[in-house]
């Protein structure tokens, strides 16, 4: 039998975790060795154990998904983090790939595919569903067609989505700990790569593109 797959599940609903530990449990190779309700607990987590796999959702409460990755990649560069989200593959998926997760998939997919998906990342590779990978390639083809939130960078897409969701300058820079200054300048780096004039333009672009809701 192969090594058993160390899991930590990372959402705030009790019931999307339970659901998830169910089919997990009926998996001889995996084991889920934590549960989190908050970003700071998952972080907490990996930083007390030994675990292979997270999977981790976007909506947590004190840290978002895209804050809690980044800190975990700090903390721990080659740990496996696989996204299951309620939120667009096509709005998100980009984004957090290029941050470093190594797959995304839609919480609503099969089972079957989240285990696959776990054995994917466990192995050290990437994983994304076919219309994900179908998008990816259409990239390829029509790099110039892509959403205006995927030229940003990681860090501006951080940003972007904090005062898309009306956090200000000050709150931002306590997050992420920066300096205000730095994030007005990120702020305008934004603005400008997305051809947008206020945080009330930011925050109805993410609101129309699935980003917030």
């Amino acid at each position: 039998m192969s090594p058993t797959i160390r899991i930590l599940i990372a959402d705030d609903h009790a019931i999307v975790r339970t659901g998830f530990k169910q089919f997990i449990a009926d998996e001889p190779d995996m084991a889920v060795v934590g549960e989190a309700a908050s970003g700071d607990e998952a972080i907490a987590a990996v930083r007390a154990s030994e675990i292979d796999v997270v999977l981790l959702d976007i909506a947590m409460p004190d840290k978002n998904g895209i804050d809690t990755l980044r800190v975990i990649k700090q903390i721990r560069p080659q740990q496996a983090v696989l996204f299951l989200s309620t939120y667009p593959e096509a709005q998100y998926a980009v984004n957090l790939l290029r941050a470093g997760a190594n797959g995304y998939l839609m919480k609503d997919a099969a089972p079957e595919e989240i285990i696959r998906a776990i054995r994917t990342v466990a192995r050290g590779h990437r994983y994304v569903s076919e219309s994900t990978a179908d998008m990816l390639a259409r990239k390829l083809d029509q790099p110039i067609d892509e959403p205006m939130h995927e030229q940003l960078s990681e860090r501006e897409f951080q940003v972007f989505c904090k005062l898309a969701q009306g956090r200000t300058p000050t709150e931002i820079a306590e997050e992420l700990h920066l300096s205000v200054k730095t994030v007005s300048t990120y702020r305008a780096r934004v603005l400008e790569k997305m051809q947008l004039k206020t945080n009330a333009d930011l925050t109805l672009y993410a609101l129309k593109n699935g980003l917030i809701s």
